[in-house]
């Protein structure tokens, strides 16, 4: 690893606010694509084999340092004392169904969860997990959401394609033939 490449990766990451993708960081330090992926593997393995308190970290396109996951609970105590900022299970409910369906309108969000989502919509937009992306083509042309790389970078994830896949977080079909059972007229109560 160049050493120079290494503390000039590290010098711009240390300032940066979003995680900053592999091509700036090339064009910034003035190296190749290629040198900057392997020194930021190199650097991540290092840390990693030290034990430190941070990581380096591909998420949302690019690469940043974050907290190690083992040292959550300090981190949480330093950043959210005083604050209440977890979203409510609405609101989670809310950022899946945009998550997965995207772009989706406010009518298609309600349509699923079976209630009005406005409130809950424009305080995850006011967070910064999901942004305007478009409009439908279909009459009065809806606003289509979809979410932002803050909600990657809050995910820890590199991009949509790493969320698992939606049939794995629902019940299969002998659970919900089961379930339907026991609210059969005649069923045991």
């Amino acid at each position: 690893m160049n050493r120079d490449v290494a503390r000039a990766v590290e010098a711009v990451l240390m300032v940066a606010l979003e995680p900053v993708v592999p091509g700036l960081l090339a064009e910034l330090i003035e190296v190749s694509g290629d040198e900057i992926e392997s020194t930021c593997a190199e650097l991540a393995a290092s840390y990693e084999a030290e034990g430190r308190g941070f990581q380096l970290v591909r998420v949302a396109g690019g690469y940043r340092f974050q907290s190690h996951p083992d040292m959550a609970p300090f981190v949480e105590r330093f950043a959210l004392e005083g604050m209440s900022a977890k979203l409510s299970a609405a609101a989670l409910e809310t950022l899946a169904i945009v998550a997965y369906k995207q772009p989706v309108s406010r009518a298609q969000i309600a349509a699923v969860r079976g209630v009005n989502v406005d409130g809950v919509v424009r305080l995850l937009a006011q967070r910064g997990y999901i942004e305007e992306v478009g409009h439908a083509s279909g009459p009065g042309q809806a606003v289509l959401f979809g979410t932002t790389p803050a909600f990657l970078e809050r995910l820890g994830l590199d991009s949509l394609a790493d969320l698992p896949p939606i049939g794995d977080l629902v019940p299969g079909t002998e659970l919900l033939e089961e379930i339907e059972a026991g609210f059969a007229p005649g069923a045991d109560a």
